[in-house]
């Protein structure tokens, strides 16, 4: 059985994110973020983890997006195959 957390992040919808995108496309296109930070509100942490059933692989996930006016300014992340 397969073990899923956190948002669903894959390099499909990662390619769909683009600088300039207000923050309701990218909820709308990510769904609710993990974190937003009361002291850095313009930051939006989405995290995903999951770990398959049939051989234990673990896929990690990390997604920090910057906001600038209500946009979209910068997207860093890193992805870990297990």
């Amino acid at each position: 059985m397969d073990i899923p957390q956190g948002n669903r992040i894959d390099d499909g919808l990662e390619q769909q994110l683009q600088i300039g995108m207000s923050r309701n496309q990218v909820e709308f296109l990510l769904g609710s973020p993990a974190i937003v930070d009361l002291y850095r509100p313009d930051q939006w942490y989405y995290y995903y983890y999951l770990k398959t059933g049939d051989d234990g692989k673990i896929v990690k996930r990390h997604l920090t997006l910057t906001f600038s006016n209500d946009l979209l300014s910068k997207i860093d992340g890193t992805l870990s195959p297990g």
